[in-house]
């Protein structure tokens, strides 16, 4: 090429006057090199990791044939055939397939919940709470639309500091309530129908639609809790999963057969794996092929430990990982994002109180770089021998794990914040808008993708800390999922630790392995979630 051969004045082109690019090919094959061995040593351990879990030597080799050809070959079969169309249906099918899927597991997570930790009556203290104290903040704006922002907040804090535990107090002592599914389609059922009638009616910019979509959404819920119970499907158990499962489905089903830019056929995907799975058990049934014999099965999900492995069981320990990601989530994610805000767009950055800050910037920093086993030590100090918090409770164990990814959550939001580009904000303020206007109008909007991004990562990573949890008296094993956030709990990581030091085999190869692939799992799921959100969000942007 001419451009090889001229214009060599420097030290770009070396005494032969040609471009070498040599060196660039090699430094992506190492690159590239480097890639592919993290990602084929991480594969490695995984798939040890399930084999161990899931022991697919010990099926019949029939009971797998039967399963390739009922649900493997038309599965994949399937989406080559919709990858060779293009026109996105494979990503239909898959997102299809996936909803469901993941408010399956969401639906689940919320039903452990009200079925160890919160009881109906404190479900419906907490409803009518937080409705009387949404109806003041509401009214109070209707009355006084001209109302500073100070006079807001302290309305608003009231409501909801002050006024929502007192009715929350109030509401309990009812000596009855109505029935338990009653409660739930009003709470869960009606808030997941009218939220999916406004996605509608802004989908489609028209209110009657919306409204439509609302009234048939929660048909369909109320019609379900007339199910037979021996089928096991109880009305609670339909009023939630529907809200959690069925109601996204819905809604992402209707936006593809709608829309002119994608095909529908993709939407044939779920009831092709579906009808795999259910041919394929008939078959095995029929046929007499035993499938593997797992150490991660229903039981292990549902059951407490045990000192048999056979019996060992994960579920104590998974309310209680909910549980503390609950108290995690709460702790962590207003202060994290609250003091990246003041850092980017209040803090100064000159004279006295501009080093200052660069000194709290810096030492953020390298907090984000401090060992796990620290920030235990920290929560033991801090939480059980100052503020006289029992230790290995819920509130101890989330609050300490909490400390440890605040630095990530605040540097995380730092960046997303800071990717604003300033052209936003000084036209925002070119328009009058006020400071607090524009961050809470155009700044946040902008970095929500990359805030939500960063701190579900970081959560992700919370799940699966042990250090923490051994300095601040987590214990080994609960045989009881915690009644309440002050109650002794277990984790899964912590209950996994203890597994390996168990003396049997089964425990450390069969029992463990099954615990690390359900945590692995559920990191997964928090990282796909958070995936599905930047998407979400950055394609509004």
């Amino acid at each position: 090429m001419a451009a090889e051969q001229e214009g060599a004045t420097g030290g770009w082109f070396g005494e032969s006057e040609h471009i070498s690019r040599l060196p660039g090919k090699v430094f992506a094959a190492v690159c590239l090199s480097a890639t592919l061995f993290g990602i084929v040593m991480v594969a490695g351990l995984l798939v040890y990791v399930t084999k161990d879990a899931i022991r697919p030597f010990t099926a019949n080799p029939g009971w797998f044939l039967v399963f390739f050809l009922t649900l493997v070959l038309p599965s994949v079969a399937a989406l080559g055939y919709y990858s060779r169309r293009g026109d996105g249906e494979a990503t239909v099918a898959l997102t299809a397939l996936g909803i469901p899927f993941f408010g399956l597991l969401l639906g689940s997570g919320v039903l452990l919940l009200f079925i160890d930790v919160l009881s109906v009556v404190e479900w419906f203290a907490f409803v009518v709470a937080a409705v009387v104290a949404g109806g003041v903040i509401v009214g109070h704006r209707r009355l006084r639309a001209g109302a500073s922002f100070v006079e807001e907040f302290v309305v608003g804090a009231a409501s909801l500091v002050v006024l929502a535990p007192l009715t929350f107090e109030f509401v309990s002592t009812f000596p009855t309530v109505p029935q338990a599914w009653l409660i739930y389609l009003f709470t869960f059922g009606l808030s997941g129908a009218v939220v999916g009638g406004l996605i509608v009616a802004r989908r489609r910019n028209d209110q009657r639609a919306g409204a439509i979509a609302a009234g048939a959404l929660f048909a369909v819920v109320t019609a379900g809790v007339f199910i037979d119970p021996s089928t096991g499907i109880t009305p609670q158990i339909w009023v939630i999963l529907f809200t959690f499962a069925g109601m996204p489905t819905a809604l992402y089903v209707e936006a593809v057969v709608r829309s002119r830019q994608r095909r529908p056929l993709g939407l044939l995907f779920p009831l092709i794996v579906v009808a795999g799975m259910l041919l394929g058990a008939v078959l095995v049934d029929l046929l007499g092929f035993a499938g593997p014999e797992a150490w991660l099965d229903f039981q292990f999900l549902t059951n407490a430990n045990s000192r048999f492995p056979e019996e060992a069981g994960i579920y104590p320990a998974l309310i209680g990982s909910v549980m503390m990601m609950v108290v995690v989530a709460v702790s962590s994610f207003p202060i994290g994002v609250g003091a990246a805000l003041y850092l980017e767009e209040y803090a100064p950055n000159d004279g006295p109180l501009g080093v200052l800050v660069r000194f709290i910037e810096i030492n953020i920093s390298n907090l984000a770089g401090v060992p796990s086993v620290v920030y235990g030590l920290l929560g033991l100090a801090l939480f059980v021998n100052w503020l006289n918090f029992a230790s290995g409770i819920v509130v101890v164990g989330g609050m300490t794990v909490g400390l440890l990814i605040l630095p990530i959550i605040i540097i995380s939001a730092q960046e997303a914040i800071r990717a604003v580009p300033s052209s936003l904000r000084q036209a925002s303020y070119g328009m009058g808008a006020t400071r607090w206007q524009t961050i809470r109008r155009v700044v946040l909007p902008e970095a929500l993708p990359g805030i939500l991004t960063g701190s579900i990562l970081a959560f992700g990573r919370a799940i699966g800390e042990t250090a923490p949890l051994l300095m601040i008296g987590a214990a080994a094993s609960v045989f009881q999922p915690p009644d309440g956030f002050f109650d002794i709990f277990s984790a899964m990581p912590r209950q996994i630790y203890a597994w390996v030091g168990q003396p049997a085999y089964e425990f450390q190869y069969g029992v463990m392995a099954a615990g690390v692939v359900t945590l692995i799992t559920v990191m997964l799921s928090m990282n796909a979630a958070a995936i599905l959100i930047r998407n979400k969000y950055q394609r509004r942007s």
